[in-house]
């Protein structure tokens, strides 16, 4: 059966150019997700407002709670009702026919996954692997409408979970067990070129000479054997008072933020609180200061402005708070900037993962400044 796909582009920036008189989508450095989401969304229907506007939502909500599992949501002769009239303008900006999604390289939001299920009116799946396992390692498959998880294994590997009992992670964890994410297989690489020590640190061979790439990732197996990333090894630090801060979940929730773009918290160990670098979202930043009055030279002058700095940050805060995260968590000041994050300028790999030494050596100065 041929699936027809819709594929994010590579390139930081990239534009999709949509059939005439329709959206043209914008690829941001946070995901292409949230940028996707965001044009469709907020552009397209919160500016006709009102009755337009309401409609949407009513719509929207009623299929949410019918994918999420409610016999009260929208099924049926309902479902068909709101995909004709509200959903279908929405589908036939990019050709009408989409069948398949498929999200890598950076991890889909729970609500950006809602959103597209519903609105494009297919399923969008995820990839997980990494470079040294010879890219895909697990895979969605096309019928899983399940969100926040990565799928099976591929047949090309094995996935086994250990124990990281100073994180709290174990194998033996009810109702799934969790751990440090272990891949096996023919399509491991060898090692790290030239690097002996690093290769030695991260790649073992077992008694019986099959290869094993120790990811760093933390993960959970559903019964299903469906894989979930939950968190990262290298991502959890202390703070000042004991407390610790997965920097790669609090990124992953504050980046669904509307006026994120890409985001990089930082801790201070000898401090009890985190910060963060905002990449600012230009189109709904610069429509609240129209909305809002505030007037501007540029988008870099925007950003530097004191109230749009609380706007972001009473942003964030509300994301944040939304999705559960303890007050530690959560940065206590922000630097908004105007300037994307690509792989052009070294502060982002081509997978539009951020580099987070090279951030910090850049903006060395700013994070000084947010803990003055």
């Amino acid at each position: 059966m041929f699936l027809q796909c819709f594929r994010f582009g590579p390139t930081v920036g990239a534009k999709m150019y949509l059939p005439e008189g329709t959206l043209i989508v914008f690829r941001g450095v946070g995901g292409p997700n949230e940028s996707f989401r965001w044009i469709l969304r907020r552009g397209e229907v919160e500016d006709k407002g009102g009755f337009v506007k309401n409609l949407f939502h009513f719509a929207y909500q009623r299929r949410l709670a019918a994918v999420k599992g409610s016999w009260f949501g929208a099924w049926g002769l309902e479902k068909f009702v709101w995909d004709t009239i509200v959903f279908r303008k929405i589908r036939a900006a990019i050709g009408g026919h989409l069948r398949y999604m498929l999200c890598g390289a950076a991890p889909l939001s729970i609500e950006s996954q809602h959103f597209i299920n519903i609105c494009m009116g297919s399923v969008i799946g995820q990839a997980y692997g990494l470079t040294k396992t010879f890219a895909g390692a697990t895979f969605s498959e096309w019928f899983d409408n399940k969100v926040g998880r990565v799928g099976p294994p591929l047949s090309c590997c094995y996935i086994k979970l250990v124990s990281w009992e100073e994180g709290g992670y174990l194998t033996s964890d009810k109702p799934m067990p969790r751990g440090e994410i272990v891949i096996g297989g023919f399509s491991v690489t060898a090692g790290y070129f030239k690097n002996q020590e690093k290769t030695n640190e991260v790649f073992k061979v077992d008694k019986h000479g099959m290869r094993w790439f120790h990811t760093g990732d933390i993960g959970q197996f559903h019964s299903d054997g469906c894989l979930e990333i939950i968190d990262r090894k290298k991502d959890i630090v202390k703070l000042q008072h004991g407390e610790y801060v997965s920097l790669g979940k609090v990124e992953a929730i504050l980046s669904t933020c509307d006026y994120v773009d890409n985001i990089m918290v930082y801790v201070d160990p000898f401090n009890h609180y985190c910060v963060a670098l905002v990449v600012a979202s230009y189109y709904p930043l610069v429509k609240w200061a129209q909305q809002v009055g505030i007037k501007h030279k540029d988008f870099t002058d925007l950003c530097n402005k004191p109230e749009t700095i609380n706007e972001v940050l009473q942003s964030i805060s509300k994301v944040a708070k939304a999705m559960k995260l303890v007050k530690t968590e959560i940065p206590t000041k922000i630097k908004l900037l105007s300037d994307p994050w690509t792989p052009e300028s070294g502060l982002v790999t081509a997978a539009l993962k951020i580099k987070m030494e090279q951030l910090k050596a850049k903006f060395k100065d700013d994070l000084r400044n947010l803990y003055a």
